[in-house]
């Protein structure tokens, strides 16, 4: 079952070596609809992997809170899943058994814990790379296997902070489309946060844009793009319209 994030009056501030604060993120409030797909962006120190930490029960706001199915999340939720950037895979570990960690954790047998993570390879793009290391993986696959990592466990919501972000373009774009098609296929809720439009408006309903330290919601600009999506959408005058309005967006903030 998808879950409803909610972000109310979240304010984080930082205490500065000499004294004094630093008002580093909000006030900031937002929904993410059960089963949507909202992308966040915004420049870079704005807040927004801030947010995604807080939405994970990783780090407590300052003021105000974050909500899963309006129930305060205070701890790291058992029904969210999230990825960061650095794919961060134990090297001593296959690919196949870097995907089964979590269940491995769970106290599941190995048995059942390979023929899941083996039912993800053929979706991940990874067959014939179940007993690589990740020394022997490219950057892209490396990735696939986090995702993997993370779609084990059957999150009923993704949290992403930049999980392509440094990959080449040819490899983000792919992922990007493996991810929205595994995405159709489950339709978890996912906020996920991106520096690159393109990315933005291809995956996302809507496309939340903040501001300058200290980080505030600045515009909310829905995308209207038929799903299931197409690379050649991305050439459509409504794909120009709508990267338009967020570049606008980001240029103001």
């Amino acid at each position: 079952m998808s879950l409803r994030l909610a972000v109310r009056n979240i304010t984080v501030d930082y205490l500065l070596p000499g004294g004094g604060l630093l008002a580093a993120l909000g006030p900031v409030t937002f929904d993410v609809e059960p089963g949507s797909f909202v992308c966040l962006i915004g420049p870079s120190g704005c807040g927004k992997s801030t947010l995604i930490r807080i939405l994970g029960g990783l780090q407590r706001p300052t003021r105000g809170e974050a909500l899963i199915n309006n129930t305060p999340i205070v701890e790291p939720p058992r029904r969210i899943g999230v990825m960061f950037q650095d794919a961060n895979l134990m090297p001593w570990r296959t690919a196949l058994d870097n995907i089964a960690l979590p269940l491995e954790l769970a106290g599941v047998s190995k048995k059942e814990r390979h023929r899941a993570a083996e039912r993800l390879l053929p979706m991940l793009g990874l067959e014939g790379f179940a007993q690589a290391y990740p020394g022997e993986l490219s950057g892209g696959m490396a990735q696939r296997t986090a995702l993997g990592r993370l779609l084990i466990q059957a999150p009923d919501a993704l949290l992403l902070d930049e999980p392509f972000g440094a990959l080449d373009a040819l490899t983000r774009e792919q992922l990007s489309a493996d991810l929205l098609a595994l995405w159709m296929q489950g339709r978890q809720t996912v906020l996920m946060v991106t520096h690159d439009i393109h990315d933005a408006v291809w995956l996302a309903d809507r496309v939340l844009v903040m501001s300058r330290r200290p980080g505030r919601l600045i515009a909310d600009i829905p995308v209207a793009l038929p799903r299931p999506r197409r690379a050649e959408d991305s050439y459509s005058l409504q794909f120009s319209e709508t990267a338009r309005l967020v570049r606008e967006a980001i240029n103001r903030a």
